[in-house]
């Protein structure tokens, strides 16, 4: 009976926190953001039971020397099965897949409540076209306090270890289109050698054509 007395207000506590967690859709702005904070607080925000969709994952900041932040991401790069790699582990290489996986170490991943959780996470480069007209929000206590040269943006790393994707600072361009997808320029690549091969075609049958 003293058992079922002391799990009653733990349960108790665990139907009120339920009662206030409401499933708010909140769009982050990472843009000068340090992601280590960031992502604490968005792992909070989804276990309250919220749908936390991050944008412009591509700006958000890494603190530490420039160089060793990218060589450690290389070392990190060379951890692999020693059997056979298509065992795993995986590693992020594009921004958005970095936050995600930076948030799922946050989480307690195994257990009903992480999986659920990280479930209603949406990571995105740029800023989508559904979401351009939605408010935006931001931590105040993750804001860079330095100059943005003392920092190493996720994009910047993400190029490095092997993402080729598109970086844009110029503001009159915004976030649209930051990420051209392999599939679009490999599209282009063909057209073009397409039109080249064609070409060459004409000029060789005008050549060998026969004099009357």
């Amino acid at each position: 009976m003293g058992k079922g007395q002391q799990r009653q207000p733990h349960q108790q506590d665990q139907l009120t926190s339920w009662k206030g967690g409401h499933r708010n859709e909140v769009v982050i702005d990472a843009t000068d953001c340090i992601a280590g904070r960031m992502c604490s607080h968005v792992s909070k925000l989804l276990l309250k039971g919220n749908r936390v969709l991050v944008v412009n994952s591509e700006r958000a900041m890494l603190s530490g020397d420039r160089y060793k932040t990218i060589d450690l991401y290389k070392e990190y790069l060379e951890i692999n099965s020693v059997t056979n790699p298509i065992h795993g582990p995986f590693h992020p290489r594009r921004p958005d897949t970095i936050l995600t996986k930076m948030v799922r170490g946050m989480i307690p991943k195994t257990k009903t409540s992480g999986i659920e959780a990280f479930r209603r996470l949406r990571v995105y480069i740029g800023t989508p076209d559904q979401l351009r007209n939605m408010k935006t929000e931001s931590f105040e206590d993750a804001k860079i306090t330095r100059s943005p040269s003392r920092y190493i943006s996720v994009g910047e790393v993400a190029r490095q270890i092997g993402w080729k994707g598109i970086l844009r600072n110029n503001p009159e361009q915004g976030t649209q289109n930051v990420y051209q997808p392999r599939i679009e320029q490999s599209d282009k690549q063909e057209n073009k050698n397409d039109v080249e091969n064609k070409a060459d075609q004409e000029s060789h049958n005008s050549t060998m054509s026969p004099k009357v």
